[in-house]
């Protein structure tokens, strides 16, 4: 019969409780599940809280972010095949009995099958724009929030990329390379539930440093490599007119040229277009209009610095072994 390992990588978040309670608490399933728990943390402070009522083994992790945490993961697992949850969600109460079903039901050519993701929101007022953009996980492909991989599609490819050091980009990156290694992907029936963490107004300025990621996957599969991982498209291009629009009106100002209104015009052009497009679908309040005005303002240079930073670092950067073009 199939069996399951369920790898878990945390920071010791104070949802990891929640969802080793919720395992806990499951239907159990009709296989042989084993839990691993990669302690990821950068400078542990005791042990992490396990629950009672489920048996879970402990892994140390390097720090160096998730990718590297699930593969200490899924190297260490015992099983054919093995689930990845992300630590800040919380499965159905079937969920361990679906996944099972999930990964016997998968034809031999089958090397993933994902969960769905529900991911609640306000039923009183338009979300924010941290809750859509968490939102649209619910629509991602293959996020490792909650993906079942073969272990024979890990071992092929030597699962993740550990040059992707952010929740971001690793797991469409790995299920790219799994599809150019032979197999198929599937979607599967279990769900899991990805509630919406708190964050200070600046997280969508922070998140921008992903940017390094999507250059370093540039140099990887060229210029199509958004349609590749399927990917959707992205401001890069704006960002970079705006940010140079920015960057020359002040050298002009700077130099007392009479052009300097013209370059500033254009970018509080594309800086308003940019904010307009975000506040637009949001709840409007004056908290997240002057979130949404500042954040509009900082997130293009920024955006673009990253990007020139991973372009600059990840040059001449190549697959990982065992990749097909």
């Amino acid at each position: 019969m199939t069996s399951v390992s369920v790898v878990i990588p945390t920071l010791g978040r104070p949802s990891l409780t929640a969802l080793l309670v919720a395992l806990a608490a499951a239907e159990p399933a009709p296989c042989e599940v084993e839990f691993l728990l990669v302690d990821d943390r950068p400078e542990p402070a005791g042990e992490l809280p396990i629950p009672p009522g489920i048996d879970v083994k402990v892994l140390p992790g390097r720090a160096a972010g998730p990718a590297a945490a699930r593969n200490v993961g899924w190297r260490a697992a015992r099983h054919e095949w093995v689930a990845f949850l992300d630590d800040d969600v919380l499965p159905d109460p079937d969920w361990l009995v679906r996944l099972a079903a999930d990964v016997m039901v998968a034809g031999v050519a089958t090397g993933g099958v994902q969960g769905n993701l529900r991911v609640p929101l306000p039923a009183d007022r338009r979300p924010t724009d941290w809750e859509r953009v968490t939102a649209a996980l619910a629509d991602g492909e293959w996020i490792t929030a909650d993906m079942a991989y073969r272990r024979s599609a890990l071992i092929v490819t030597d699962g993740f990329d550990e040059r992707l050091p952010r929740a971001f980009r690793e797991d469409a990156e790995l299920a790219h390379r799994v599809r150019l290694a032979g197999f198929e992907l599937v979607k599967g029936a279990r769900t899991v539930t990805h509630p919406v963490r708190p964050e200070d107004p600046w997280i969508s300025v922070r998140t921008q440093r992903g940017n390094a990621d999507d250059a370093l996957l540039r140099h990887l599969y060229g210029r199509d490599w958004r349609t590749h991982l399927g990917v959707p498209p992205g401001r890069r291009r704006k960002h970079v007119a705006v940010t140079a629009a920015g960057v020359l009106a002040i050298a002009l100002a700077a130099g007392r040229h009479r052009a300097w209104p013209l370059a500033a015009a254009i970018w509080a052009a594309g800086t308003a277009e940019f904010a307009a497009a975000r506040i637009a679908p949001g709840p409007r309040d004056a908290r997240e209009v002057t979130t949404m005005l500042l954040t509009s303002a900082a997130i293009p240079p920024v955006a673009t610095a990253h990007w020139l930073r991973g372009w600059w670092r990840w040059r001449g950067a190549k697959p990982l072994p065992g990749s097909q073009q």
